[in-house]
């Protein structure tokens, strides 16, 4: 109680002062899925693609009825003629934290410089439930909903908002593209570092996915055909592909020699 207390005291502060600046960016974009992989498109023409997320498919063995399933599923292919669209977006409300945590550290009070840093990732995470709710209205899908808090915290709305290095989609490079795409630096401040965290920390980013039956789900591990699929379709090495899926892989990496 003395905690919660203390935090909701503090939170008060930080946004009486406006001690804590919030950003975010999103939009969505004409998409088809082509395999695994999900295609971004300039323009209703479809004609040129802008960038394409790449995605993995669990590999695992399923009960009777069950399919392994990749992100793409949820977006309608381009074979089949129809047009689906994919959300993008990008939170922060790190910005002016390590000056608010370092004004108390100078002060040697680490409780609030902790609870600071608490308090502001919980804020990106309000930050982006509410954004996917305007996000949903502005799809035309959330206008009807009627949801309460409870509702929201348990996510019992239509869609889904994974993230670059979670179960779905494991592979943190995705944040690259992400990030391109919705020049996330210029319209909210965030930066990836050369590991592709994400700075300020308290910071969010995913896709939005509007199909009905889209849930999450844990990609487990990969075989090593579907690894260098994989690394085929990013264009990138296999080493580095290996690297950052290496909890995911369910056989051993070569080690570079030399």
């Amino acid at each position: 109680k003395e905690l919660f207390d203390d935090a909701k005291a503090l939170l008060q502060k930080i946004v009486q002062q406006e001690l804590l600046t919030a950003k975010a960016v999103y939009g969505f974009f004409p998409a088809n899925s082509v395999g695994d992989d999900i295609e971004l498109y300039t323009d209703e023409s479809r004609a040129t693609v802008h960038a394409t997320f790449h995605t993995l498919r669990q590999q695992g063995p399923k009960p009777e009825g069950q399919y392994n399933q990749a992100l793409a599923d949820f977006i309608a292919p381009k074979a089949s003629g129809v047009s689906d669209y994919l959300g993008a977006f990008a939170v922060t409300s790190g910005v002016g934290i390590e000056a608010l945590c370092g004004r108390f550290q100078q002060d040697h009070d680490d409780y609030n410089a902790i609870m600071s840093q608490a308090l502001a990732d919980r804020l990106a995470e309000g930050l982006a439930e509410l954004l996917h709710k305007q996000a949903r209205d502005d799809w035309g899908y959330g206008t009807t909903e009627q949801l309460t808090v409870e509702d929201l915290i348990r996510e019992r709305y239509r869609g889904i908002r994974p993230a670059p290095g979670y179960p779905a989609c494991p592979d943190h490079t995705e944040k690259r593209t992400l990030f391109e795409l919705l020049e996330v630096q210029k319209h909210a401040g965030i930066t990836l570092t050369e590991s592709y965290a994400m700075y300020p920390a308290s910071s969010v980013s995913g896709l939005y996915f509007a199909h009905p039956e889209a849930r999450y789900f844990a990609v487990g591990k990969l075989g090593r055909d579907q690894v260098l699929d994989y690394q085929r379709r990013k264009q990138m090495d296999l080493q580095t592909v290996e690297r950052w899926l290496s909890p995911n892989l369910n056989y051993d990496r070569e080690e570079p020699t030399g």
